[in-house]
């Protein structure tokens, strides 16, 4: 394995490193600000769509997407450092249009849309005109097997009907939001995995309704929001169904490989900028006739969040250079080994930076605590922890069986 980027990609890092610098990072206090006084939550600051036209013209858009046709044509290896960049900042992936659930959706729509889809729904989001959702857990079952979900998608001539109730769908709170991306139950008799299919349900479909938004540790995530959505007799074409009957998993498979490596990628990012916080707080905190730099156990602290940074971006490397090697499939313990990683990783420095800050660190006034409410969330996001650690051992027991 060869991690040195190509220059292009150090090009690519160079020029975002400038844009966090000079337009994310100053506006990280304008976006919250200009949340506050929009009257309500859920409509879209207007800086935004300022830092989104930038970085457009600056090149530094739709940087995700391997498909050259569509995006910057970089692969997984070459993509982490540029995602990593982008973790520092709740608000930087959307600038880029780089953000989750998005990114799945878009890249769902590229292996396995038609090309209906791809004109309707593919185009905008591509552009960023428009935001999306994907709705597939559910609040009835253990959504960590996805094998229970009970919402059905069934057919009526050339139509599908979808009625259910799903949850954590977000997205769903942005009046940008247009459409979903649901995953039912459509073939209760065939093989278990592939009972399943996803279709495409526009949101102002009669029958959606958005119950409420859930929050994260009292973090509401406006305007992006993480919804409760009722499907009650919703009727879409039939040609909205994405590749065909019976497809979900497979579908599924395709998507969360590169998500989850997304998500890692970011956990790093977030566990840098606390690990550069922390390191510029102590440096300037005096506590008992000398700065906390100097006091044993914040060196420790720092040590090991040095160390720990490096063995989780390491092995996420390994699991992009095996994606685009060897294929998701093979590469399906790697992946699953990062994703209990990097989240834990990064709640570990989180927990150091927010004790070496004090009660600061749980304020409002630096990021520490929202970005710990998140990577505390990946645990489950994704598939939790325990199911992933169970198909590692699974797989490592497998070369001795």
């Amino acid at each position: 394995m060869y991690f040195e980027f190509s220059e292009k990609v150090k090009k690519l890092k160079k020029e975002l490193q400038a844009f966090m610098e000079e337009v994310v990072y100053p506006n990280e206090q304008t976006y919250e600000e200009q949340l506050k006084q929009a009257g309500s939550r859920w409509q879209v600051p207007p800086v935004m769509e300022e830092m989104k036209a930038k970085a457009k013209a600056a090149g530094l858009w739709n940087l995700f997407l391997p498909d050259s046709e569509y995006g910057a044509g970089l692969t997984n290896l070459e993509y982490a450092p540029l995602c990593e960049i982008m973790g520092r900042s709740f608000i930087a992936p959307e600038v880029f249009n780089c953000s989750a659930p998005d990114t799945g959706n878009m890249e769902v729509l590229v292996r396995y849309g038609s090309e209906e889809q791809k004109r309707k729904w593919l185009e905008p989001l591509l552009k960023g005109e428009i935001r999306s959702c994907f709705s597939m857990t559910e609040p009835q079952v253990a959504s960590s097997d996805a094998t229970n979900m009970q919402a059905r998608i069934e057919r009526d001539r050339d139509e599908y009907v979808i009625n259910g109730r799903k949850w954590w769908s977000s997205g769903a709170g942005d009046p940008r939001c247009k459409f979903a991306i649901v995953m039912g139950l459509s073939n209760p008799d065939a093989p278990k995995h592939e009972r399943h299919s996803m279709i495409i349900v526009p949101l102002d479909t009669p029958g959606v309704k958005i119950k409420r938004m859930l929050p994260v540790f009292g973090y509401d995530h406006a305007p992006h929001g993480h919804a409760e959505i009722e499907f009650n007799n919703v009727r879409v074409p039939a040609e909205n169904m994405i590749w065909g009957e019976g497809k979900g998993f497979a579908i599924a498979q395709g998507r969360l490989g590169p998500g989850r490596i997304h998500h890692c990628m970011r956990s790093i990012g977030a566990a840098e900028r606390a690990l550069e916080l922390m390191c510029k707080r102590v440096l300037n905190r005096v506590a008992f006739g000398k700065p906390l730099a100097e006091q044993g156990v914040i060196r420790e602290w720092i040590a090991d969040s040095r160390i720990e940074i490096e063995q989780a971006r390491l092995l996420t490397l390994k699991a992009a250079y095996m994606m685009d090697t060897v294929g998701n499939k093979v590469a399906r313990k790697e992946i699953s080994m990062i994703k209990v990683v990097a989240p834990n990783v990064a709640l570990k420095v989180l927990d150091r930076a927010i004790q070496a800050f004090g009660a600061a660190g749980v304020s409002e006034d630096f990021p520490l605590a929202a970005h710990w409410a998140n990577q505390r969330t990946l645990r489950l996001a994704d598939v939790p922890d325990e199911v992933h650690r169970q198909a590692i051992a699974k797989l490592e027991l497998k070369a001795y069986s």
